[in-house]
């Protein structure tokens, strides 16, 4: 494994072991596929709940059927434009992660179209470590977000200078997930810019 390789996953809090081979295989066979639907197939693929949402309108109305179906209470969302989400579903929020919170309502920096992943910055997930989310994870991001790969995304946030706090996480096979975090749920609604 390159030393390139090594640094990126210790930034990106992932082990030093080869991709999963069967979302190798499904990358390789959409290599010619548009952008956004490789990683949706990718996304759903590793156990993600992908949404497609052509406007915030119907943002709102899956958000809303997320809440209810997943029987969520309480959400940590310190990003005030999803906190307006938040106030028009009368869903209770903290500004700051606490134990009742059993979810996270959250951006994402990029989506990562080669293999699925999301990528979080402390932009998305503020000062805390990945490991102590709550086990729902509801990100909202836009198409524009997609990327090729994880040295594109890399190299777009290191040109806006947000070098803080990266981690990427897909579907329940999630760097999230700890041994006691084994039913971890993501859920991503996808906006048309």
């Amino acid at each position: 494994m390159s030393l390139f390789k090594k640094i990126v996953n210790k930034i990106l809090n992932q082990q030093e072991e080869e991709d999963d081979p069967n979302v190798t295989k499904l990358g390789d066979e959409l290599r010619d596929a548009d952008l956004d639907y490789k990683f949706a197939q990718l996304f759903t693929h590793s156990g993600g709940y992908f949404n497609y949402c052509g406007d915030d309108s119907e943002a709102l109305q899956t958000l809303n059927q997320i809440l209810k179906i997943e029987g969520i209470n309480s959400v940590f969302c310190w990003d005030k434009q999803l906190q307006d989400f938040l106030n028009v579903t009368k869903t209770k929020y903290t500004s700051q992660l606490e134990e009742e919170n059993d979810a996270a309502f959250i951006t994402a920096e990029y989506l990562i179209a080669f293999d699925g992943r999301v990528m979080l910055s402390h932009n998305n997930i503020m000062h805390y470590h990945s490991s102590r989310l709550p086990e729902k994870i509801i990100i909202i991001a836009n198409v524009s977000q997609i990327v090729t790969n994880l040295g594109e995304a890399m190299m777009k946030v290191k040109r806006a200078g947000n070098l803080k706090n990266l981690t990427s996480i897909s579907g329940s096979q999630s760097k999230l997930d700890t041994p006691n975090k084994d039913s971890s749920k993501l859920f991503l609604l996808l906006l048309e810019d």
